[in-house]
Formats: structure tokens, sequence, C-alpha cells
């Protein structure tokens, strides 16, 4: 964003057939920054329009014999996003109202003087970077994230994508339950595009991730001095989603305290900060995840029940990558195209032995696995096909990798675990609540065994 001491500099047309308005305006648009070209006439403008790309045109609507109004379309055929402004000595409501149909942006009346020139040219410049930067950030999430595409060929994970399709426009709260990997935020961040709340903001919470006395305030918020460390008010990430949707992940590990608060939430649309006794309300929509069955948290009372059930309203169960062999190449090619932009690299493809080991794995991390690896190989493989050597080993095995069971010491079972945890994991610290161990010893499990 600019701030508002800085000028957007834009690529200006200006279409008079007065040599003055023209000159004036000229002088006035490059003493700002801006790149201007000045014509006389439709066909110069035309012509101009066909070779270089403007952001805003100053069209007089009397031009000697012809119709500046026809000219209109015509520039906007050829860059739909110009802005067009339409000068005129005969401002009227009908010749106004007329330019606007034809796609004129807003409309400038003669005399006009070089002040009103600069605020509207100002004005159209947000515009012009606004637009501009939505567009970078399409392109960006477009990118960036490859495994956002919900797109399969199972048919039970086409029903789940087609429920979730159905549920987005609802108000209804949306639990989405399955195993570490298998999309849960990405099926969130779809709910929020697809619902009329997608131009609102959308707040993501990690409850694991924030600690437990703190998550309190990271959701609800906080005054100034209601906890040791609270050195300025925070308006919590509810108030920060107001008229968009909140995305609770892993919600089976609420702390009890933060549940009650939830709830209330959840029925009565009204909380309290930290520190405050005035209730809030919030138009927030709720998305909820967990790895873990809640009706087990329930019945050994770690999960309140009449939570539960105001969050099971719409329940999505997503498949693990196992059960849906048929989306593990689609994804992978996804991957590799997503990685080798990002690595400068051309890679055309997988070996046939490559594509036998990635279909027939049993991928415990699910898709954030197949991700993990194909970035790997993607970095490490040198051919233009991505084959065995680039895989991992657990991936790959050799006649002689040991299953549980075999005759083989213990450290050799936990090394290939914690080598599988990790390769399905997206951080240590996952890895280590995966193992139920701190990272401090995961840490010297993995220098023990060369991880």
């Amino acid at each position: 964003m600019t701030i508002d001491n800085q000028i957007p500099h834009l690529s200006i047309l200006v279409v008079d057939d007065e040599p003055n308005i023209r000159k004036t305006l000229s002088y006035c648009l490059a003493a700002e920054g801006h790149t201007v070209i000045t014509v006389s006439n439709p066909a110069d403008a035309t012509e101009e329009a066909r070779r270089r790309s403007f952001d805003l045109a100053f069209v007089d609507l009397k031009l000697g014999e012809e119709n500046g109004m026809e000219l209109i379309p015509v520039l906007l055929s050829d860059s739909p996003w110009t802005k067009i402004v339409v000068i005129t000595a005969h401002a009227s409501i009908e010749s106004v109202v007329d330019a606007m149909r034809h796609g004129a942006t807003d409309y400038i009346a003669k005399p006009f003087t070089p002040d009103q020139v600069r605020f509207l040219t100002r004005r159209i410049g947000r515009i012009r970077e606004l637009e501009t930067e939505i567009t970078s950030l399409k392109e960006n999430m477009q990118r960036l994230g490859p495994e956002d595409k919900l797109q399969s060929k199972n048919p039970g994970m086409q029903r789940i994508i087609e429920t979730a399709r159905r549920a987005a426009p609802s108000e209804a709260i949306v639990l989405l339950q399955g195993e570490s990997g298998t999309g849960k935020s990405v099926f969130a961040r779809a709910i929020h595009h697809w619902s009329p709340r997608a131009s609102k903001p959308m707040g993501i919470v990690s409850c694991p991730a924030v600690p437990p006395d703190l998550l309190e305030g990271e959701l609800f918020g906080h005054v100034k001095g209601a906890f040791t460390g609270a050195v300025r008010d925070n308006p919590g990430r509810i108030a920060a989603c107001e008229g968009g949707t909140l995305f609770l992940d892993e919600i089976g590990d609420l702390a009890p305290s933060v549940q009650a608060k939830l709830l209330r939430f959840i029925q009565d649309k009204q909380y309290e900060r930290l520190g405050a006794s005035r209730p809030r309300k919030a138009d927030v929509r709720i998305v909820a995840a967990t790895n873990a069955d809640l009706e087990i948290g329930v019945a050994e009372g770690r999960f309140r029940e009449d939570l539960f059930y105001r969050l099971n309203v719409i329940s999505l169960k997503m498949l693990p990558l196992r059960e849906r062999p048929e989306d593990i190449m689609p994804l992978a090619m996804d991957f590799l195209a997503h990685f080798c932009r990002a690595n400068h690299k051309s890679i055309l493809g997988f070996t046939d032995e490559a594509e036998r080991y990635l279909t027939s794995y049993r991928w415990p991390g699910n898709v954030r696995e197949l991700r993990n690896t194909v970035e790997r190989a993607v970095i490490l493989g040198s051919g233009d096909h991505i084959g065995e050597v680039d895989l991992p080993e657990n991936i790959t095995p050799s006649a002689g990798t040991p299953a549980i069971g075999d005759m083989v010491p213990l450290s050799t079972i936990e090394e290939l675990h914690i080598r599988r945890v990790i390769a399905g994991t997206s951080s240590l610290q996952e890895a280590a609540d995966v193992l139920g161990i701190d990272q401090a010893t995961l840490w010297r499990r993995r220098k023990i065994y060369g991880i």
C-alpha cells in the first residue's frame, strides 16, 4: 500500500482537440510524476492505446466533429482496466450518466483547476494500485498454494468437496475431522472463499501452538494490564475477523476454561476481553478442525459435550491419502510444477519406477508428506525426471528394511519410525508431539541417528 503522501505514478492518455487543454493537463500531470501522452483525435488515441497500456485516460466528449463518447468502449476493449475520465464543457446529468454507461469512471467539467485534476488523478491512482495489489496477491496464492486446489478423482472425496460447497454459503459451523496432513486447513480456506464472507478477513488460530494461559487472550483479546506482560490492548482474533471467518485448528486441544467462553460466543455472539467486564458482540463464523476423536474426548471429560454438539453441525471427515491412491500422482505433478518454478528447474515428471513407489507408499503424513517428498526430490534431483534415487529411503525401502516384529535391535525400528514421522509432519514440534517426546529428546535422537 502507498502511504498518503506518496503519489502512485500512472501512464495517462489525454484526448482533447484543444491544444491549450492538452498542454495544461500534460504540464499538471507530468509535474506529479506521471507519464503523459496527448492526442487530438480518436484515431490517434486508438493507435496509442494499441501501442501501450494506460492506467487513466482523459477524454473530451466533443472532439471537433467526432464524439468522444464513442471512443470510450474502443479504449476499454484494448485495456479493460483503464479508468476513463470524460471532459466536458457542457456537463449535464444526461451526459454523465451516458458516459458511465459506456464505461467511464468519472468526469470533470470545463473550466477545471489543477487542484481538481490532481485530486481526481490521485484518487484513481489509489484505485489502480489496489487493483494491481489484488491481482498480485491472487497470482501469489496460485503460485504458493498448489495444494489449495480442491480437486479429486476419488468419489468419496468428491462428495466431501461438494458438501463443503453446499455448506459454505450458510452460517453453520463446519467441523473438519481427519488425520494430520489431509487438507483440513485447505478446506477451511475454501469454505471461507465460497461463502458470502469471502471479502472479509479470515483468521487462523492453531490451538496447540499457543500456550493455554495465552490462548484466551489471543482469541478474545485483553486490555492493558490484564495480566503480567499485557503492556497494551489487544483486540483479539475474534474482533479482527469481524464479518469474516475464524478457523480454529486442532480444537480438541482447547483448554476447558476457553471451551466455556467459546461456547458462549457461539451461542450468543458475545464475549469479553480479558480484564474487561463490558460484553462485546462480533459477527464471526467458526470453522473448526481436529485430528482427535472429540467423542472420546467428551467421554473422558476432556471436551465439553455441549460444545461438541454446537460444533458438530456439519461434519466433514477428510479421507487419508492412502484411501484415495488415484489422487497421488495428480497431486505430485501439481507439487512438481510448483517447486520447479520456485527452484528454477525444468523437471518434466516422474520415472515409471518413482511413480510406482509413490503410488504404493502408505503416506502416513498424507498430502503434507507428499508435498515435502516432492519438494526434496526437486531440490536434490539433477535429471529431467524424478527417479527412485531422488526419493527418501522410507519410500523406497531396500530388501533389508526392517519391519515391526523382525529380529532387529529396537534402535533400528526407532530410527525408521522417527524418520517417517519427521517426513510426514510440518515441523519438529509437531513430530515431537506425534512421537510423545519433547523437542530436546527428539534433537538427541536425531543426533544419534544422523537425521
